[in-house]
């Protein structure tokens, strides 16, 4: 086999392979995507009757049971309820608001008295950038090529048969 050959081939993989990592990255990325943003304030609003709701044992429909956020969110809750709510260290009273900042990454299980369970999950998470998103492409994509590249070199050269 020629050496030129050899190159093409090889080359030919590496961009097979990257080909491959970047749909495969980008796939995973949509799966993935809440956190593909700026840090930003999520606002949850506490609606009247959630105690009442919540005494009987039933979700109100309004509130999210787990909720994942970027490091630098701030979440923001509001109580229109008639009695006092806790979210983890937030105390908000009937008509008043609380915020949380949510600064490190980190899966949290906090008091909520707005849950039926009494418990709530936030995950926060680091924002995708540009790089992570590079990242992950490459590193699917360089070992993928590598081994496509092995098979190219070790599959021997087929010739093409005239009729």
């Amino acid at each position: 086999m020629q050496k030129s050959v050899v190159i093409q081939r090889i080359l030919l993989a590496f961009a097979a392979g990257i080909l491959i990592g970047l749909a495969v990255s980008e796939l995973t990325f949509l799966f993935v995507g809440e956190t593909a943003r700026k840090p930003k304030t999520i606002a949850i609003v506490i609606p009247p009757g959630t105690a009442d709701l919540v005494a009987r044992g039933e979700q109100p429909p309004t509130l999210p049971q787990d909720m994942t956020f970027v490091v630098g969110d701030i979440l923001s809750v509001e109580n229109k309820d008639s009695v006092d709510h806790q979210l983890g260290p937030l105390w908000i009273p009937p008509g008043a608001s609380g915020q949380l900042n949510l600064g490190e990454v980190a899966s949290l299980a906090f008091d909520c008295s707005f849950q039926p369970s009494k418990v709530i999950g936030l995950d926060v998470r680091e924002p995708l950038t540009l790089s992570t998103r590079l990242y992950g492409i490459l590193y699917a994509g360089l070992p993928l090529g590598i081994l496509i590249a092995l098979y190219f070199v070790i599959m021997p050269e087929t010739k093409k048969t005239k009729k």
